[in-house]
């Protein structure tokens, strides 16, 4: 799934084009600079790849979806 990922004032806020929904991210369990496992406010749990560098936000990624 796709989603698209930038930075708030609140924190990290996570958007879901497909479904047209916006969620803050609570917890990170992180792999690597970046990435890992996002819970979100919503409920859902998502896998963002492990990367070696911090993105530059906003950025769309492909993630897996662990559950909702």
């Amino acid at each position: 799934m796709k989603v698209t990922v930038r930075e708030t004032p609140k924190g990290i806020n996570i958007y879901v084009p497909k479904k047209d929904i916006e969620a803050h991210v609570i917890k990170i369990e992180q792999a690597g600079a970046w990435g890992g496992v996002f819970e979100l406010d919503n409920g859902w749990v998502l896998e963002f790849p492990a990367l070696e560098e911090v993105p530059k936000l906003p950025a769309t990624f492909e993630v897996k979806v662990l559950s909702k």
